[in-house]
């Protein structure tokens, strides 16, 4: 994308774009799940519902028009390391909202682990600490 590197806020929101667009649909349990970790994160919650509304709108439209790995390689650009910790656990916990990990999501979180560019074994942590927040631990049956 030959675009301005964007500004932390408007790249945190574009990788977590890409993350609940990465199995091809927006559902209802990933969009809640968005709001839900902007609304507590600065800038966000101070800003404005059309302010939030059209950087969304924006973003969906970059995401349509380039797709989402595009979108993730401008976006991490704009990002410090620790933001990109952050974007990639946020990222991870979206994906993961809906209780389904299809093979598109499979192929979105190794292209964004490629493209945050963490040292691999920060990555891996974080993976697996995202991985140990969302099993079902107390299911019945052997613990995966």
């Amino acid at each position: 994308m030959d675009l301005p590197v964007p500004d932390a806020s408007e790249a945190f929101v574009a990788i977590c774009l890409a993350a609940v667009g990465s199995d091809g649909q927006l559902n209802k349990a990933e969009s809640h799940s968005l709001r839900q970790q902007l609304d507590w994160r600065s800038p966000y919650r101070s800003m404005a519902e059309t302010a939030m509304a059209s950087l969304i709108d924006r973003l969906l439209q970059l995401w349509r028009q380039h797709g989402g790995e595009a979108l993730v390689g401008w976006a991490v650009q704009g990002l410090t390391v620790p933001q990109r910790e952050t974007a990639l656990a946020v990222a991870l916990e979206l994906i993961a909202a809906d209780r389904q990990l299809l093979p598109e999501e499979h192929r979105f979180i190794d292209t964004l682990t490629a493209a945050i560019g963490l040292p691999p074994e920060r990555t891996a942590a974080i993976v697996e600490v995202m991985g140990l927040l969302h099993r079902d631990a107390l299911a019945p049956g052997p613990v995966a």
